[in-house]
């Protein structure tokens, strides 16, 4: 679940460097997989015994 965050430094790092279009794609990659990752657990059925 941290990958996403990941991404998101990376991002920060680029754009900071001045790189704009690989910070924006690394951005954009770090929201799909925010995404996807959301999806996953939101999906998941919870284990809950009362």
């Amino acid at each position: 679940m941290s990958l996403p965050f990941f991404g998101l430094f990376v991002s920060l790092v680029l754009a900071a460097a001045g790189e704009r279009l690989p910070a924006v794609l690394a951005w954009l990659v770090s929201m799909a997989v925010l995404l996807a990752l959301f999806r996953a657990h939101a999906t998941d059925p919870l284990n809950i015994v009362l």
